[in-house]
């Protein structure tokens, strides 16, 4: 099946901080909330089909009565971001909600709506990332609407995506049964990172440091 990396997800405190900003050389745009789950987001380009979103808890919206994505509740992830934003997961885009058995559960779908944008997503019950974040939660857009068509290029581009497992063969069989070119390699601790293309130089993301400024 036919299948592409979507959009990064890059956690914070707070999506006010421009701890990224200075690390890219440029201005994340704003985004918008996301009241089912009570967080808000800014963007980032990073292709005709792809972006980066900066996504905290939304300091103004209604706590949802189930556990809110990305791990955002959880006491360790706030312990994490408590230290930085960091790189914690990828979200990879599918061409239909009929997937093959995978081997790594990501959750059932979810139906989400933000103004004219709308879209599919898998979501655990519990928030829980798919093997730690490693394996990819994946999206459908069943129209042609895409939030990275409508944020302006700045100049930044994914250059390549790094993946690290214990789990790392039972993660690369999903991977595969997605379509996905991207390799996971095995280690004792999961990771992810991100090498971006940016007008002040290649810049790297990564989940087990946080967000220092460039």
């Amino acid at each position: 099946m036919g299948s592409s990396i979507d959009h990064l997800a890059v956690a914070a405190t707070s999506i006010e901080g421009r701890q990224l900003d200075e690390l890219l050389g440029v201005d994340l745009s704003p985004g918008g909330r996301h009241a089912r789950m009570g967080t808000h987001n800014r963007l980032l380009r990073l292709g005709p089909t792809s972006y980066l979103e900066l996504i905290a808890i939304d300091p103004q919206g209604t706590a949802p009565g189930h556990a809110r994505w990305f791990e955002l509740d959880e006491p360790r992830m706030q312990a994490r971001l408590a230290t930085g934003a960091r790189l914690v997961h990828w979200v990879a885009r599918v061409e239909s909600t009929d997937l093959p058995e995978l081997p790594v559960d990501v959750g059932p779908w979810e139906r989400f709506q933000r103004g004219d944008l709308s879209w599919e997503l898998t979501v655990r019950g519990d928030g829980t990332l798919p093997a730690d974040g490693v394996a990819p939660s994946l999206i459908h857009w069943p129209g042609p609407a895409h939030p990275a068509a409508r944020l302006p290029d700045v100049g930044v581009t994914l250059e390549a995506l790094e993946l690290e497992h214990p789990r790392a063969a039972e993660i690369q069989r999903q991977l595969d049964l997605l379509g996905l070119d991207v390799r996971c390699a095995p280690a004792s601790q999961a990771r992810l990172v991100a090498w971006l293309r940016t007008p002040v130089g290649e810049r790297t993301l990564r989940s087990d440091e946080p967000i220092r400024r460039g």
